[in-house]
């Protein structure tokens, strides 16, 4: 067939080598579509023999495949006198410099990279059955020597062939950067529905929790003055359901209040300054003496260093761990509650709170920081499932991790870091 003459679908016979069923039926499907005759092969050595009984108008071949892959078939197809000038299409995934020279070894007319669309196969397909039969390569040429990343190579294709693999390389990057452009536009899109979605979130969040205060007031208003008033009239059950409705609505209020204070640390603006973490921690321990009162507690605290932070937010998080770790040390005569840093690696500091307490389920381990997830039942130890959440959520908006490890009954250790801290 000359350049620009036609051939009609059904007199072009395509030859597909391609050791993927998906990809392979994928590919037979989309050229059958168009009227095409269309034979496949898994690898390059089925192919080949395919070819020397049968010689196929295009041949459409990827890259890697078992026993043969493409460019030694491409090569042994071009060395066969009678099949020199069947045009040859390769199928890649790979699109480093390396690759377009073992096509120009091998003589491959064409690249098409994967993932390809329809469209962009076919109007490649199309291209080269109008460009006619390829012109033979000078397999006795001397070639051409060039180097190319401190390596030397030999290619003795002609001039048309090198052209058309370059221009179909370009071409076949342009498509690709297309591609990413789109899927980063679509991305930023999906990123900011999610951003804006998620401010709907906090915002209802925070409406909602703020607004229960009010009633929930007079809810626990009404229930002391009753029991105040009416606790004589009342017998045994009555009382008993008067404590319950004063525990629920207690209950209530410290969900409410961890509610507000998960909202709020999604908003609140990072004031960051030096913080001595040695002196934030012994001052939340002496806030907390009251909680501890009556109990042995066997505290053990190692240098801790000074870190750029929001001095308000980490109080939040020494906070909630010190408690967590107080209050599920509960049962222990002993209790032994351990604070220090670690080296991360990199020169991060980690700093853990480590006890000997209950424990967790090592198997539960990621549901700890999920909202509203316990580990353990209210009749064993009180708590909103609100805590955790909250102290990811200051660590990582720090540009932090967190991350626990822990065993039943045999205590619990978090390790937290908060990123990369000036000077180190």
């Amino acid at each position: 067939m000359n350049p620009g003459s036609e051939m009609k679908p059904e007199q072009v016979e395509i030859l597909v080598a391609e050791d993927s069923p998906t990809q392979a039926c994928r590919l037979e499907h989309i050229l059958k579509q168009q009227g095409y005759s269309v034979t496949t092969k898994s690898n390059g050595r089925l192919a080949l023999e395919s070819a020397r009984s049968r010689p196929p108008t295009l041949v459409i071949s990827d890259v890697i495949m078992p026993e043969m892959d493409g460019y030694e078939f491409c090569r042994r197809l071009k060395e066969t006198p009678e099949l020199k000038q069947v045009p040859v299409i390769l199928v890649t995934a790979l699109s480093d410099l390396e690759d377009v020279i073992m096509g120009l070894k091998c003589h491959a007319d064409n690249f098409i990279l994967k993932p390809y669309d329809e469209a962009y196969l076919l109007g490649r397909v199309r291209e080269v059955l109008a460009a006619g039969p390829a012109e033979p390569a000078d397999l006795d040429s001397p070639g051409v020597d060039f180097v190319v990343a401190g390596s030397r190579h030999k290619i003795s294709a002609n001039r048309t062939q090198i052209l058309n693999l370059l221009l179909s390389t370009y071409d076949a990057a342009i498509h690709r950067n297309r591609e990413l452009t789109r899927a980063q536009e679509d991305l930023q899109r999906l990123n900011a529905r999610l951003e804006a979605a998620n401010k709907e979130l906090e915002t209802f969040s925070y409406s909602v929790s703020h607004d229960l205060r009010a009633p929930l007031r007079h809810v626990r208003g009404f229930v002391g003055l009753l029991a105040k008033r009416c606790s004589e009239g009342l017998d045994a059950q009555g009382k008993e359901y008067l404590e319950l409705i004063q525990q629920a609505t207690d209950k209530m209020g410290r969900l409410i209040d961890d509610l507000l204070s998960f909202s709020r640390t999604a908003h609140a603006e990072l004031n960051l300054e030096e913080v001595d973490v040695g002196k934030l921690v012994t001052e939340v321990r002496r806030e907390m003496e009251a909680e501890t009162a009556g109990r042995y507690i066997e505290w053990h605290q190692g240098l801790l260093p000074v870190l750029r932070a929001d001095p308000g937010l980490l109080r939040q998080v020494f906070v909630n761990l010190i408690s967590n770790a107080i209050k599920y040390t509960r049962l222990k005569e002993r209790a032994v509650i351990e604070i220090g840093t670690a080296d991360g690696g990199g020169g991060d500091d980690v700093i853990y709170i480590r006890d000997n307490g209950s424990g967790f389920d090592a198997s539960q381990t990621h549901r700890l920081f999920g909202v509203f997830q316990r580990l353990h039942r209210d009749d064993e130890f009180e708590g909103t499932g609100i805590g955790l959440a909250t102290v990811q959520r200051i660590i990582n908006r720090h540009g932090g991790r967190i991350w626990a490890d822990g065993a039943l009954n045999r205590g619990a250790t978090f390790h937290f870091t908060l990123g990369a801290q000036p000077g180190r």
